[in-house]
């Protein structure tokens, strides 16, 4: 559990030695968050080894999980990704791409993962293309994949493709094939992933993240005319849609708050106290600055509301005149399914209160949301190309009636 280099010394890092490897920075979205529920699962079956990382979540999990049982599986895990490799062993006897195509066939929902096995590995992305994942190539001749194409600058490796919806990628040895199970249908690929979860220096979909939440400030600007001082956001939300806002409309960004790079992660405080404590240290206001200002706050999304109401009320203390708020996304109503961890519908602030009432729940003057038409067009894409479901509320892949994100936690 907790960051990679937390957990990998050099020490360990030089002892694993190999030809083939997975590795996931995955905390779970489905299934308690403890250390039996890390990433990659491994497990032995007739001798060999099999491995997933899994990035998504499956909405029949707990149908599938509850048929495997019957049948006698035993599962280790409270996971959805579990039930992969339940169903691979039980098709084992078919060879490796029925069994892909077995597996796989019967599962519903979001999953970009890999698999290995002793000598081979396979990347697989679903239909409906919800999360990221591509393909690069090291200047040895190797294979890499990864979710995102930072990844891939990191260790000087050449981006080659994204993998498509549908596509069960083979590697074996010096040899890559596909296959594609599935017929061919639209994609629903997660809008919130260039919104928010994907990092601003990937490519993801096609579409520079970075120049998309730009564009996302930019159309901010031409919905929301505020008269201020100047624009800011706290960092590192929000950023690149303060960049395109300001330059947009022509108020200055300035940096109204500043973040300690230096202060370790909050949550892992014994005592609440003391979270809260380290978020005073984590991002701190620039109080001569803010005095007497008109302030513009840029952010890129509201889910609960608490961390929102918490910062105005920090800058209210500093001694802002006015606070305005606007969000590079619309509001978000509707519970994710598909592995961006969001709570159950309930606990979405704008679930249960209009816009005006959010505003007043801040502390705000004015609360202003990017419009979906807008955040589609800051894209470049076609609407029917995405899942919007966390603000329209139209699933593309219905989750069965027993799926929640809490069903299988304890």
């Amino acid at each position: 559990m907790g960051l990679v280099p937390e957990v990998f010394s050099e020490e360990i890092l030089q002892g694993l030695k190999g030809h083939i490897s997975i590795g996931h920075v995955r905390y779970s979205t489905t299934g308690a968050s403890n250390v039996i529920n890390t990433q990659p699962l491994m497990v032995m079956h007739k001798g060999t080894t099999l491995a997933v990382a899994h990035n998504g979540n499956l909405v029949n999990s707990i149908q599938l999980r509850s048929r495997l049982e019957e049948q006698g599986s035993i599962f280790q895990t409270t996971m959805d990704s579990e039930v992969i490799l339940h169903l691979m062993a039980k098709a084992s006897q078919f060879g490796l791409e029925k069994a892909l195509t077995e597996t796989f066939s019967s599962l519903k929902g979001a999953y970009s993962l890999l698999m290995m096995t002793q000598d081979t590995m396979i990347a697989v992305r679903d239909p409906d293309g919800f999360r990221p994942l591509c393909l690069g190539k090291l200047n040895n001749g190797g294979w890499v994949v990864a979710s995102e194409t930072c990844a891939l600058d990191l260790i000087e490796a050449d981006y080659v493709r994204e993998i498509e919806p549908g596509e069960v990628l083979i590697f074996h040895k010096d040899k890559m094939h596909s296959i594609f199970p599935w017929p061919g249908q639209d994609s629903h690929f997660c809008i919130f992933e260039q919104v928010y979860f994907a990092r601003p220096d990937s490519d993801i979909f096609g579409i520079n993240v970075y120049k998309s939440r730009k564009r996302m400030g930019e159309i901010l600007a031409r919905e929301a005319h505020i008269d201020a001082d100047f624009v800011m956001p706290f960092p590192d939300s929000g950023n690149y849609a303060a960049i395109g806002y300001s330059q947009a409309s022509g108020i200055p960004l300035e940096m109204g708050v500043i973040r300690n790079h230096y202060v370790g992660r909050t949550f892992i405080q014994p005592t609440q106290s003391m979270r809260d404590f380290n978020v005073k240290v984590k991002l701190n206001p620039v109080r001569s600055f803010l005095k007497g200002k008109r302030v513009i706050i840029v952010e890129d999304s509201i889910i609960r509301g608490t961390t929102g109401k918490s910062r105005v009320r920090a800058l209210r203390k500093a001694g802002a005149k006015e606070v305005h708020m606007v969000v590079s996304c619309p509001p978000t109503r509707h519970a994710c399914y598909y592995g961006i961890d969001f709570p159950s519908s309930t606990q979405l602030i704008a679930n249960k209160k209009e816009v005006e009432e959010i505003a007043g729940y801040l502390g705000l003057d004015s609360l202003h949301y990017l419009s979906l038409e807008g955040l589609v067009e800051a894209t470049g894409m076609e609407k029917k190309g995405f899942c919007l479901a966390c603000f329209d509320g139209i699933y593309p892949v219905e989750p069965d009636k027993s799926f929640h994100k809490d069903a299988l936690e304890g």
